[in-house]
């Protein structure tokens, strides 16, 4: 027991002076003021609390005189990278602005302090080599299956004398009589074939039996007459398998034609599914693929079908592919018309680069990434882009495995890292420099907002965007024009984006446009 106090009595000694070594290495260092955990901006020169309730953290005179070292550039809101003053200031939120300091390298890296990134909600995600599914998303409608349509028209000229099916839509069964039809022609064929029958003839009565069979008499009632020998002036004609009526044309008492189509049955129990493939996917589907089918009134549940044909040419005015499926539907709960939402799968495409789609940046004919560097560093980076599926697209050129791409606030760093770019090319002569800077600065016009609609034939996409600060704009919902290189392949209608502006011709138009990333992880 003595033993054990002794120990314990060490083991506090040596804490106690390890407490006190420490102590006295932080009373070595000057604090220079306080600081708030999660908001560099808010400093003061005593301890305290910030704003959210946390313990200030002091900041030492060997952070400051680092920092003094560095060239400051310009100085940023907090809230918005794109507000840039030459002095220090207050944003137009009323927060201190921040400076920005000359890291060196080749003048298109970015450096961004902690604070910042943490409050334009930076993330990152690893260049990974995976396979990467040819996944078709898509949308499409049910339809009858034609192979399971029958049309029927009366063989004579006659008239319906009683209709026994009402209305379309009304369920028949294979045999089930459909009306009774007046045919003088029919009169004179039943007379013809009993005549026949009494004279013994076989020739003659099997070629009045054959043509009795051709005007459309059954079997069963060419045999009752046989039985009976009466002529009957009113003809029954029957379905002839089971279905609805999709189409009835005629009622009672019309004079009807051969010409003249009475009604057109369809069997339910099999539908085909049309789906519509966009142009630039259109070599991935073939015959025999997997699909996917989902409707929005029985939510969870899936059909599992095949590709069965892919119609040899596109839409002149959706320039798409329309591809069909076919589905079994004993329960009939996939309905003519019923909108669907399709998957197919093209195949895989293995041992490929892959980066989260909203990572990519569409610029026109370029398309770019912004890497993290290490230390707060960024980079704008040109790719060159492969397939997309899903949620992920292939890099071909400009990445390589590990490399940490940004997915959330990359328009905001990659308009940094542009004007970066720009001061390292016009350094020579500061005076010529700045109003090209300016007008750098201006041309990035970044947004948010939600499509209301998509106007593929006039090339435009409607938009309920947030205030656009740069332009001034409040709130709003309106129409706004594409750039030729500009694709809405990924965007349905209720999608979150991020856009980006230019000034045109007839006002400004949409330079890139990208799903919102909160709206991608949804």
């Amino acid at each position: 027991m003595n033993k054990f106090n002794l120990l314990l009595v060490a083991g506090f000694s040596l804490f106690i002076t390890a407490c006190s070594e420490e102590n006295n290495a932080k009373e070595e260092k000057k604090v220079l003021y306080w600081v708030a955990p999660m908001d560099a901006t808010y400093r003061r020169d005593d301890p305290g609390k910030s704003p959210m309730g946390m313990d200030l953290v002091p900041v030492y005179a060997e952070a400051e005189s680092e920092e003094k070292e560095k060239k400051i550039l310009y100085w940023v809101a907090p809230m918005d990278a794109t507000y840039r003053r030459d002095e220090p200031g207050k944003s137009p939120m009323g927060m201190d602005l921040v400076p920005v300091y000359d890291e060196g390298g080749d003048g298109s890296t970015v450096k961004i302090s902690p604070a910042v990134e943490n409050n334009m909600g930076v993330r990152t995600a690893t260049v990974t080599k995976d396979k990467l599914w040819r996944r078709i998303d898509t949308v499409g409608y049910v339809d009858f299956d034609e192979n399971k349509i029958s049309h029927l028209h009366l063989r004579t000229k006659g008239w319906i004398e009683k209709l026994y099916v009402k209305s379309e839509g009304e369920r028949v069964t294979k045999g089930q009589a459909l009306f009774e039809v007046y045919a003088p022609e029919l009169v004179n064929a039943q007379e013809e074939y009993l005549q026949a029958l009494r004279s013994s003839n076989r020739g003659l009565a099997a070629a009045s039996r054959e043509r009795l069979i051709a005007l459309g008499i059954s079997a069963i009632q060419i045999n009752q007459l046989n039985k009976t020998r009466k002529v009957k002036q009113y003809v029954k004609i029957y379905a002839k398998q089971n279905g609805i009526i999709a189409k009835l044309s005629i009622r009672e008492g019309m004079f009807v034609t051969p010409q003249k189509l009475v009604m057109s049955l369809v069997d339910l129990s099999s539908v085909w599914l049309l789906a519509e493939v966009f142009e630039i996917q259109a070599d991935w589907v073939r015959v025999g693929q997997s699909a996917e089918v989902t409707l929005a009134y029985l939510p969870g549940r899936e059909w599992e079908g095949k590709v069965e044909y892919i119609y040899p040419s596109l839409d002149p005015k959706t320039r798409t592919l329309k591809v069909r499926l076919r589905f079994d539907n004993k329960d009939e709960s996939l309905k003519p018309n019923m909108f669907a939402k399709v998957a197919i799968y093209g195949g895989a495409k293995r041992e490929v680069l892959t980066i989260p789609r909203e990572a990519l940046i569409r610029s026109g004919n370029e398309r770019r990434v912004i890497i993290s560097v290490g230390d707060g560093g960024f980079q704008a980076r040109s790719v060159k882009a492969g397939i997309e599926s899903g949620e992920f697209v292939e890099i071909i050129e400009g990445l390589s495995v590990g490399d940490k791409v940004v997915t959330s606030g990359q328009f905001l760093i990659d308009s940094e890292a542009s004007l970066k770019a720009s001061i390292a090319r016009m350094t020579s002569d500061k005076e010529e420099t700045m109003p090209e800077m300016e007008m750098q600065q201006d041309t990035k016009i970044i947004g948010t907002g939600v499509v209301e609609n998509i106007l593929l034939n006039e090339n435009k996409v409607r938009l309920s965007h947030g205030p656009i600060t740069a332009l001034d704009w409040p709130e709003m919902t309106m129409n706004f024009n594409l750039k030729e290189s500009v694709s809405l392949a990924d965007l349905n209608k209720g999608d979150k984006v991020d856009f980006e502006l230019e000034k045109g011709d007839d006002g400004y138009v949409i330079k890139s446009i990208t799903k919102s990333v909160n709206d991608s992880a949804r």
